[in-house]
Parts: structure tokens; sequence; C-alpha cells
């Protein structure tokens, strides 16, 4: 997804910082162009993002957008280890807020700026056998939601981008780690879950392309929406919550509208 967000925003006519962890093989990916720096960045290091934050700043002037969209998939049924939560969580949810820190300090001097974090309907709604990244993408909306507030009255904006499954390589073996069953409970839930997971890599309904081109669309607003949901799926998964929580809400109303203190 990352190749493409670089390139539709090269279409349109914008420099584009691309990092990744090999930054030859990023440049490689996207193609050689006179607006392009690709930069070596492993986003759990927060002294490589304020090293590449500085290297776009010196070769182009000013940081207009940041978009984060490292990923990975640690995927598994309760016994996640701790290991992989972790793993999980440096990547998706400690990564975004360190290439954010590295950044705003630009956006910051300039008093413009937009922050884009790509999520998942994951970080909307939970499911069986995605706790770890579910809570990662639950944390970044917890943390965008919050940072809008922080920085708005420096004129930065955010969005939240918050995709349903597009054909991109998290479902690949270099980006998916399946645990392991380690309770006997779950070990042919376990088994098929994997099965189903591995079929639909590669079979994905949603267009990458079009993705990057809407988001370079919604980057060049004035106003930015502050989500994105992306997808029709998507947007029946996020209907669908919203009318849960009010469900939930209204629920226990006369329960929750009777626990203030008498004085009060």
């Amino acid at each position: 997804m990352g190749v493409e967000f670089a390139r539709a925003a090269l279409a349109a006519g914008h420099a584009v910082v691309a990092t990744g962890r090999n930054a030859e093989r990023v440049g490689s990916a996207i193609g050689a162009h006179d607006d392009l720096l690709a930069v070596k960045l492993d986003v759990t290091d927060l002294a490589e993002a304020r090293d590449a934050a500085r290297e776009a700043f010196d070769r182009f002037g000013s940081i207009d957008v940041l978009v984060s969209n490292a990923g990975n998939f640690y995927s598994g049924f309760l016994k996640i280890t701790p290991e992989d939560v972790r793993a999980q969580v440096e990547t998706t949810l400690f990564g975004p807020m360190n290439v954010a820190r590295a950044i705003l300090p630009y956006m910051r001097a300039q008093r413009s700026g937009l922050v884009v974090a790509i999520s998942s309907t994951a970080g909307i709604v939970g499911q069986a056998f995605c706790t770890a990244y579910a809570a990662s993408k639950f944390g970044m909306e917890g943390w965008i939601e919050s940072l809008a507030a922080e920085v708005e009255p420096f004129g930065i904006r955010t969005m939240l981008v918050e995709p349903s499954f597009f054909r991109t390589e998290l479902l690949a073996p270099e980006s998916t780690k399946y645990a392991k069953a380690s309770i006997a409970d779950y070990a042919a839930r376990t088994e098929e879950t994997v099965a189903a997971w591995k079929s639909m890599n590669g079979k994905q309904g949603g267009d990458p392309r079009k993705l990057a081109d809407a988001v370079v669309e919604l980057a060049r607003r004035n106003e930015p929406p502050p989500r994105f949901i992306a997808g029709a799926d998507a947007v029946a998964a996020v209907e669908k919550k919203a009318q849960d929580l009010l469900a939930q809400a209204n629920a226990e109303r006369a329960l929750s509208s009777g626990l203030g203190l008498d004085d009060a």
C-alpha cells in the first residue's frame, strides 16, 4: 500500500519521501523519479525517525503531509505470546508515534501540516484471532483523536484512514505471523482460521491504487475529513458498530443515569 501512496502522490505532482528498512528496495519498488527521496527508516527506532525527518526537510524544505503506513499482523487466539503482542504494538502503534514525534516539530514551525494514520476497520470493530492487531489499531484511533486536539492550534490536521480488506501484502508470509495453538481447546479452530486467512491472501477485494488516489485527493483539501472509512464493507462494518454502540448506551440508560452523587 505504501508503494501505491508514493506513486499516487508523485503522479499528482508532489515530492515524496518514501521510507523503509531497506531504502534501496523502497526506491526500486516505486521507480526512479526526480522528486522521490528514499530513506532508511525502522519506525520502531525514534533516532532513525528523527534522522529521516531531518533528511526530508533538508532535501525539500518543508514537510506537509505525513502518512504512517507501516504494518504487520501477529494473529492468534488468546495465547499469542507477550513478545508477539509487543512486536505488534511496536510497529503499528508506537512506530507511528515515533514518526509523528519526529515530524511534528517541523509542522509546528511552519504552522501547517496533515498527519494521516492508516488504521483499519480492526480499529473500530474487534474480532477473534486479531486481539493484538486490533489492540494496536484501537490504540491508534484513540491516539489520533486526542492528537487532533493538541495540534489543531498550530494549523495541523489529522486524518484516520480505516480500510477494509485491500489487496496488499499484509497477509503474505513476510508480513503475517500466525500463532501456534498452545491450548487444546483452540487447536482445531486455530487450524481452520489460519487456513481461512491464508486463503484470502491475494484475493482481497479492495484496490490499493484507488485507495491511494483517494487519500491523495483528500489530503489536498483545506479541511480533510477526520476519518476516511475506506471500502463499502468498511462502511457497513462501521455503521453496524455505531448502531450497536447506540443500542448498548440505551439498554442501561436508566441505571447509568442514576450513578451520580445525591448532592451533586
